[in-house]
Order: structure tokens, then C-alpha cells, then sequence
């Protein structure tokens, strides 16, 4: 009765093991951890049979033990073979080999092998083979990344692999000597081994769920901060030009650092009468046009705005005034050669004041920028400039 006490103690394990990688299945929707609830369910099945056959002497509770074995090894294995991945429709398409058992139950009475000293080596032999499979899968597909409940998993794989490579050892040896030798009584309570080790990995399976779940926030996490990012570059950018907007250029004049460099301000001249003769559509372009022009001329520490309308600012940033009036007359000069689709050289010509900043409000500079591209742009009305 006392050699019964483990097989009652690994039964209500293995269902303990069965809810708790249930649990992590449906928590997780790995597929994995599916299929190890039901091995777990079958294998308790098969200890109940187990029980019975040694309780009654029965030659059909020993069979059925044996066809549930394999059904416990063919779950093992077809989770071995589908890895942590989670596929969903997977679960039930492999549960075809179920068809299979019939064939197994045959060949077991054929061959006389639902003796226990019989079955047992072939069974423990098959369950290293999948333990140790199980063990490879996993090493190889999360190899660039092992945490402590991964690590610890597959810890607890490798260690069933030996422990049941050596059971398979030991009943080989019993049968091929016909007895069971003194030394060897260790057998009896074989399945306290196998269920310390069952435990661990029921432990290890609940702490690879957590750093699954872990790392799954992690990476929304991740997402998220990458679409504010972009979300918040949006807010600031000018569909139209590809420049930034109004509401950027507003936070940089209040910045209370300050701006060391060089402010542009230029304004395109006579775009009203553009737009009446060719169309918003040809303003659009030109628009566009003089956006991509104003990004392509600054360095990456610059910055160019759209102010509204056809008004831009371009801030040099620790810049002096005579590199900054060479660049905005470069950009005037390419202004001159502009190409409209279907309507050829459509020079654009653009007023323009700059003012320097030494450390000082932004908004002053600015100001001062706007009058003189006032100035410049009443000049060439009147003729006095080309």
C-alpha cells in the first residue's frame, strides 16, 4: 500500500500540472503550453489506469495505461515539434494523430509489451527522446534571447531527458536479467523523481508566461512611444511643404533660451496674381516646390517654417549674416529657373530680410527680419531694386 503513496501523489499532481499549463495557454494563446495541458490530462489518466491494473491484476487496465502513455508522448511531441508560437489553428489539425493510438494498442498486445518491465524501458526511452527533442526546439528557436523562466524550462527539459534515459537504463536491465536486484528498489518511487521535476517545469512554464506577458507590454510600450513620436512630429509639420508649421514656430519664439544664429524672413511676390492666373492647383505646386528648395538648402541643425500663406522663416542656427545672405540669395537665384508642369520657366522671385541673434529672444529677431523683407519687397515695387 506505502508503494502506492507516489503514484496517488504524481496523479493529483498531474492535474494539478494540467490546470496550471491550461492556465498559461489560455492566458497567453501559445499553443505550446496547450498541448502540454493535455498531456498532463492524459498522462493522469494513464496513472489512474496504472493504479487500477495494479490494484486488479488486469491485463486491459495495463493496455489501456499503455495506449494513454503513448497518447502522452504523441501530445509532447507534437508540442515539441510546433515550438512557442501561437497558432491557434494548429491545436486541433495535429490532434489527427490520434487515429494512431488503435495501431499502438495492437502492436503493445502483439508484442506482449503491457508488462510493466516490459513497456516501461520503451516508454521511458521514447519520453527522453521527447523531453531532450523538446529541450533542442526550444534552445534553437530562442537562442538570440534566454530569461530565467526560459532558461530554467529548458533546464528542467534537459533534466527529465537524463532522468528518464537513465529509467529506461535500469528496466532494460530488469528485464534483461529476469528480477529486480535490491540495489535497484529506487524504482519503486521513480515517480517522486519525475514529479519534483514535473513541478519545476509547472513553476518555469508560470514564470516564461510572465516574461512573455512582460515582454509583450514591453513592445506595445515600444509602439507606443514610436507613435507619439511620430503623432507629436505630425502636430508640427505643414502638409503642404514638408515644412514646420505656425504652431512649431511659435514654441521656438517662446523658447526662453533664446536663438544664437541668423532669422530669415521671405515672402513670395505677387503669388495672389499666380494663383488668378494658373489656378490653386499650380500655387499648391509651387508651394510644395519652394518647401522641398528651403529643406534641401539648410543644414540639418537649421530649420525652416511655413509662416502662413506664402511666408516662410528660415533660422540659422549659429550662423553669421554674410553665410546667411549667400544662402537665401543661392535659394532666390534657383527660385528664378523654376519649372511649372505644363506650363515651362515660371520664374518666382521672393522678398527677403534677415536679422542676427546673439542669445536673444527669438520673436525680436524675427521681427526685425519681417520688417526688412517689408522694406526690400516696397523697394522692388518701385523699381529702385531687380
Amino acid at each position: 500500500m506505502l508503494q502506492m503513496i507516489p503514484l496517488y501523489v504524481q496523479i493529483l499532481g498531474n492535474l494539478l500540472f494540467c490546470a496550471v499549463f491550461l492556465f498559461v495557454w489560455r492566458q497567453s494563446s501559445i499553443v505550446y503550453f496547450g498541448y502540454w495541458s493535455l498531456a498532463w490530462g492524459v498522462e493522469s489518466a494513464a496513472l489512474l489506469c496504472l493504479y487500477l491494473a495494479r490494484r486488479n491484476n488486469s491485463t486491459f487496465w495495463s493496455t489501456l495505461h499503455a495506449l494513454l502513455e503513448f497518447g502522452f508522448a504523441l501530445s509532447l511531441l507534437a508540442a515539441a515539434r510546433l515550438g512557442s508560437e501561437r497558432k491557434k489553428s494548429n491545436f486541433f489539425l495535429s490532434m489527427r494523430v490520434l487515429i494512431l493510438f488503435p495501431g499502438f494498442l495492437l502492436a503493445l498486445w502483439l508484442l506482449g509489451w503491457n508488462e510493466q518491465y516490459r513497456f516501461e524501458p520503451l516508454h521511458a526511452l521514447v519520453l527522453s527522446g521527447i523531453y531532450g527533442y523538446s529541450f533542442h526546439t526550444l534552445r534553437i528557436r530562442h537562442e538570440d534571447g534566454i530569461g530565467l523562466g526560459r532558461g530554467l524550462f529548458q533546464f528542467t527539459l534537459l533534466g527529465l531527458a537524463i532522468l528518464f534515459l537513465h529509467d529506461s537504463a535500469a528496466f532494460f536491465y530488469v528485464q534483461l536479467h529476469g528480477f529486480v536486484p535490491g540495489w535497484m528498489g529506487y524504482l519503486n518511487y521513480v515517480h517522486l523523481y519525475d514529479f519534483a521535476l514535473q513541478t519545476l517545469l509547472a513553476f518555469s512554464a508560470l514564470a516564461l508566461w510572465i516574461e512573455d506577458q512582460s515582454g509583450y507590454i514591453t513592445r506595445l510600450s515600444n509602439e507606443l512611444d514610436s507613435a507619439r513620436r511620430e503623432s507629436a512630429a505630425h502636430v508640427d509639420l505643414d502638409h503642404l511643404t514638408g515644412l514646420m508649421n505656425q504652431a512649431a514656430l511659435a514654441r521656438s519664439m517662446g523658447d526662453p533660451a533664446g536663438f544664437a544664429g541668423v532669422a530669415a524672413v521671405c515672402d513670395m511676390d505677387d503669388f495672389k496674381s499666380i494663383n488668378d492666373r494658373y489656378g490653386h492647383l499650380v500655387g499648391d505646386e509651387i508651394l510644395r516646390n519652394v518647401g522641398n528648395l528651403l529643406k534641401t538648402s539648410v543644414r540639418a541643425e537649421d530649420a525652416a517654417f511655413r509662416w502662413g500663406g506664402d511666408e516662410f522663416v528660415v533660422l540659422f542656427r549659429n550662423q553669421n549674416m554674410d553665410v546667411a545672405r549667400s544662402r537665401m540669395e543661392a535659394i532666390e537665384e534657383r527660385l528664378r529657373a523654376f519649372r511649372v508642369r505644363g506650363h515651362g520657366v515660371l520664374p518666382i522671385t521672393f522678398s527677403w530680410g534677415i536679422a542676427e541673434c546673439s542669445g536673444g529672444r527669438l520673436r525680436e529677431s524675427i521681427d526685425l527680419a519681417d520688417q526688412q523683407m517689408y522694406q526690400w519687397k516696397r523697394a522692388r515695387k518701385a523699381g529702385r531694386v531687380q
